[in-house]
């Protein structure tokens, strides 16, 4: 495709205020709070501009999923350099294989909110052979689960975020699920089973906040402060990812091994015969809506419980 300077030359602000606002990671680094703390609190501007710094690499190392991941916040809240710039990278393939289609779902979004731009660029791109809805895809297997849509998602049944409280966390979930390949619905489900969306939630066994981890469970995925709510989804995330690797996707397994831990799991060969994880599992699943989920990238050795490809056959 040819290089687009327009859409190139909009999007390539100084990222100077972002800069001033975070301690300078500096090249080859990558940051571990600054843009979680946008995320928690996201102006779409200071999105843009540090999506624009791992884009381009200024500062940080270069990431185009994280670039992705912040254009898409500040696209959610209707700002138009980031729906252009986020429709360039599927256009180019950058960071994600090459769509069109999925570009121009999110040009329409733009040219419908009076862009002369986007207009232009849709007619270089070409109409979505197939109407698409604008979302942002970090695995191209969660497609078929509409992950990330525009306007929103409409949650699993038995899931509720219709309070303020509730649609905050829910817009974090929608942010950061995907990064680690995981269906926010589930993560969503798993909130509400384990805390009840309350993130100063605390149980007799010092499981902490939104989704209730124990200080092991928080030192071993790197969360620093577990009460912070958005490091606390990050914990939760990377063990779920852990778990749903570990048992090769199983996910009745990896919630009993997220409520009861993988080595009881092991132990018992399968779901322990306890009568609090069986009923987390239950009520998981009936909130997740499904008792399936995607696969995710490998990040563990498989358990020994699940029996090889070979011995399947």
């Amino acid at each position: 495709m040819r290089s687009c300077q327009w859409c190139r030359g909009a999007c390539s602000m100084l990222a100077l205020p972002v800069l001033m606002l975070y301690s300078l990671a500096g090249q080859g680094s990558t940051p571990v709070l600054d843009w979680q703390v946008l995320l928690a609190d996201p102006d779409p501007e200071e999105l843009m501009e540090l999506a624009n710094q791992y884009e381009h690499a200024i500062g940080y190392r270069r990431d185009y999923g994280r670039a992705r991941q912040l254009y898409c916040a500040a696209a959610r809240l209707n700002y138009l350099p980031a729906q252009l710039r986020l429709a360039w990278m599927y256009a180019n393939g950058l960071g994600a294989p090459r769509d069109t289609d999925l570009a121009a779902a999110w040009l329409q979004v733009a040219a419908a909110n009076g862009d002369l731009q986007a207009r232009k660029f849709l007619a270089f791109v070409g109409e979505p052979a197939v109407a698409r809805k604008p979302r942002c895809t970090y695995e191209s297997r969660l497609d078929a689960y509409a992950v990330a849509t525009i306007p929103g998602k409409d949650w699993a049944a038995g899931v509720n975020t219709d309070t303020p409280e509730r649609s905050k966390i829910a817009a974090w979930v929608r942010s950061l699920a995907p990064d680690y390949g995981l269906d926010p619905n589930l993560i969503l489900a798993i909130i509400q089973t384990e805390s009840n969306f309350n993130p100063r939630a605390r149980s007799p066994m010092n499981a902490q906040g939104l989704m209730q981890l124990i200080p092991e469970t928080a030192a071993r995925f790197g969360v620093r402060d577990v009460t912070n709510p958005v490091e606390n989804l990050h914990g939760g995330m990377a063990y779920m990812r852990w778990l749903l690797s570990f048992f090769q996707g199983d996910l009745r397994l990896s919630l009993a091994g997220y409520n009861a831990g993988e080595r009881a799991v092991e132990k018992y060969l399968g779901i322990p015969p306890y009568k609090e994880t069986q009923n987390y599992i239950r009520k998981v699943i009936r909130a997740y809506g499904r008792d399936t989920h995607p696969p995710v990238e490998p990040v563990a050795e498989p358990s020994k419980i699940i029996p090889s490809p070979r011995m399947r056959r």
